[in-house]
């Protein structure tokens, strides 16, 4: 059921390229130097990058608004900045694309009140089942508070995609729950996906885990850090390609983003997708 309503919407079988929009510092963080407007530009410019290259999807997060607070902390200036901005990119991307937006970090009933707000089609959800460590601290697991704020607020449209195991965290609380039983976990608490990553930023997924993940579940698999041009055949048995560092200046999710590397990305991935069959 969930493979085929993502499939549905991602139009592909696997290997969909989902493009990050970073948003630059948001008012109130430490970072901050741009106002609203200027936000926006940049988000909106990097949209219609991606539009052009071919993407199959948009994903938007503060990925600028360092030191990150835990959701229970974001003030409502990051819930209202971040929902102009991913309305913006909703009108500078066609109807049938879909977008989708996280907060970090684990604001996740905030990015459902965004995503519905800005016709946006999924969230990228972190801590939905089993507790971690991250940057930020302890993060308790969410399923059952978020699925019903989405109910209450008739979002049921909205995918959450859910992180396992996932990046920037400690997982010694789990150390004997297997990533595959985490995405069992994951699926038996209703997600519609859930998200591979590795251990940071730009870190490569362990593909023996992906493996495992994919045989685990019947849900989509996305890998969420880590790939490159040089890397994709690797991941291309994944329903989903996360991909935010690979498309900047360097290779480095701080830089600018390089058209020419979104679209050779993307090109190389239809290829790949013809030789791979389900």
């Amino acid at each position: 059921m969930a493979a085929a309503r993502f499939s549905e919407l991602f139009r592909v079988s696997r290997a969909a390229v989902i493009a990050m929009v970073h948003v630059r510092a948001l008012p109130g963080t430490p970072l901050a130097h741009h106002n609203v407007g200027d936000l926006v530009k940049r988000a909106r410019r990097e949209a219609e990058i991606y539009v052009e290259a071919g993407v199959d999807a948009i994903l938007v997060e503060n990925m600028f608004d360092l030191p990150y607070v835990k959701g229970d902390q974001l003030g409502p200036e990051v819930v209202a900045c971040m929902t102009r901005v991913c309305h913006e990119v909703r009108c500078v991307t066609p109807p049938h694309l879909p977008c989708g937006v996280q907060v970090l970090a684990g604001g996740n009933q905030a990015a459902i009140a965004i995503a519905q707000a800005s016709n946006f089609q999924f969230v990228r959800a972190e801590g939905f089942v089993f507790g971690h460590v991250g940057d930020e601290g302890l993060t308790e697991a969410c399923a059952g508070p978020l699925l019903r704020y989405r109910r209450a607020v008739g979002a049921e449209e909205v995918l959450v995609l859910a992180d396992i195991k996932k990046k920037h965290c400690a997982h010694a609380m789990t150390g004997d729950v297997t990533i595959g039983e985490t995405a069992g976990a994951a699926q038996f608490f209703l997600a519609d996906g859930v998200v591979v990553t590795g251990a940071a930023t730009g870190a490569e997924a362990d593909t023996e885990e992906l493996q495992e993940v994919l045989e685990s579940v019947d849900l989509p698999v996305l890998v969420g850090s880590g790939v490159t041009r040089d890397n994709v055949h690797t991941y291309i048995r994944a329903h989903g390609l996360i991909v935010g560092s690979h498309f900047k200046e360097g290779g480095r999710w701080t830089g600018e983003v390089e058209p020419e590397r979104v679209r050779q990305f993307t090109e190389l991935v239809k290829r790949l997708r013809e030789q791979v069959k389900d």
